[in-house]
């Protein structure tokens, strides 16, 4: 059973879930062929009520409600985003992007709340443009009146005009005296004493925390309690199966209270984590993802391990393989650990880019009838990156032959097709450098 903390906070006290990192540092299927999820598929999100939208600028975001003064609701609308979707121009001596985000809170029979704003981007290095898991944190904060509402979100990067659009329907409701907010899944949240206050959260758009790792925070307001209150508070995996009960105790006499949920899924199953709070008709819930990180939607230990397949720690996958459930955690926790080049970041940046190159394989090797991080080209891509150079002989014909070079390793690859069905092989010498070359720089560390 997962750890949970509840603790009860307090107008002006701000809580948060430790250190973390955003705007930064940088950075296919399983057995059957069917890997079910990996790094940041839109629909997964969508299915856990998120607004996402896919490529060509993939985001996630969440719309989150809380009481206002008199009878209005205070909207919170948060997106993820990653650096490598938007289009990075150096200035200077810094890295430039800039987008624009339009929101649209549209109710029937009511004229649609909309606004748009633009943003800017600026990190250090070439290497943070690159950064494939989340590294931009947006929020917008407005004030609508109860209700249900379309809600439609687009990103439109200014450098290289590609868009995104995600859009979903939201009830804000009314809260009245007794009642309590839905969880708030946040990095970090201050309480409120008045409801007059601003509401002071930095949203976790994805809702997402690490398997074994990372602690997620759940927000809590309660409204107008008029004694002292408890609230049953449930955890349920995706099973619907019921993983922790307690209850929120509310002071009363307040117009306000908050409490923060901790959740350490340290034993809880991978995948869905759904936090209720409340029952009947005022019971409000938010659905949380259990992941191997935030990072990366893989929410199967066997994917997990088949897609470390090119890491280089094949001891300490075969170790995590032949476990028993009970001990497979741990073990976990000591491979992120272990494998984890800056201990002083909550990112493992080691993981963080291996699963960004798988994704990046998939889609670049689309043209040989199987998934992209499968084929020699996805497998010296993942575990090298890119190469300098790329050269292909006679396009489209029997005999293809693709040429990679890598400069700093003094290497050149061949891929030939020798059955004239689209599939490339690196050829036998080739194989033998390329091998030659990896076991060099897993040495070199």
């Amino acid at each position: 059973m997962g750890r949970v903390v509840l603790t009860v906070l307090l107008g002006g006290a701000a809580l948060g879930c430790g250190s973390w990192k955003r705007v930064g540092t940088q950075d296919g299927p399983a057995p059957a062929d069917q890997l079910t999820q990996l790094v940041n598929v839109s629909s997964f999100y969508q299915r856990l009520g998120r607004l996402a939208a896919a490529e060509p600028l993939p985001f996630v975001g969440s719309v989150a409600f809380a009481a206002g003064p008199a009878d209005s609701v205070i909207t919170a609308l948060g997106l993820s985003i990653e650096n490598r979707a938007l289009a990075f121009q150096r200035e200077g001596n810094l890295f430039v992007a800039r987008y624009r985000v339009t929101i649209s809170f549209q109710q029937e029979g009511a004229r649609a709340v909309d606004l748009a704003r633009d943003e800017i981007v600026r990190v250090p290095t070439f290497q943070e443009t690159l950064r494939a898991e989340e590294s931009i944190l947006f929020q917008q904060i407005l004030r609508l009146t109860p209700g249900k509402y379309k809600v439609q979100v687009t990103v439109r990067d200014a450098g290289s005009t590609a868009e995104s659009r995600a859009q979903g329907e939201y009830t804000a409701h009314s809260f009245n005296p007794g009642t309590t907010s839905a969880p708030i899944l946040a990095y970090q949240a201050t309480g409120r004493g008045a409801l007059t206050d601003p509401l002071s959260v930095v949203l976790n758009s994805r809702g997402a925390v690490g398997y074994g790792a990372d602690t997620l925070l759940a927000y809590v307001e309660g409204y107008a309690f008029p004694e002292a209150t408890t609230i049953p508070f449930r955890v349920q995996d995706e099973q619907q199966n019921v993983v922790y009960t307690d209850s929120l105790r509310f002071r009363g006499g307040r117009p306000v209270e908050s409490q923060v949920i901790r959740v350490a899924p340290d034993s809880i199953s991978l995948g869905e984590l759904k936090l209720v709070v409340g029952s009947g008709t005022d019971q409000r819930s938010a659905s949380a993802l259990v992941s191997f990180s935030q990072a990366w939607v893989i929410t199967n230990f066997d994917e997990m391990l088949d897609l470390l397949r090119y890491f280089g720690e094949d001891d300490r996958v075969s170790a995590m393989r032949k476990a028993p459930p009970a001990e497979r955690s741990s073990l976990w926790r000591e491979f992120y650990a272990e494998t984890d080049p800056n201990k002083t970041t909550p990112e493992n940046e080691a993981l963080n880019q291996y699963f960004g190159r798988i994704s990046a394989a998939n889609s670049r090797f689309t043209d040989e009838g199987t998934t992209g991080w499968r084929t020699d080209r996805g497998e010296v891509f993942i575990a090298l990156g890119a190469p300098d150079e790329s050269i292909e002989t006679s396009p489209g014909t029997a005999g293809r032959v693709v040429r990679w070079t890598y400069l700093s390793h003094r290497l050149s690859l061949f891929f030939q097709d020798e059955t004239g069905f689209g599939r490339l092989r690196l050829t036998p010498g080739s194989r033998a450098e390329f091998e030659r070359t990896l076991n060099r720089v897993r040495r070199q560390g």
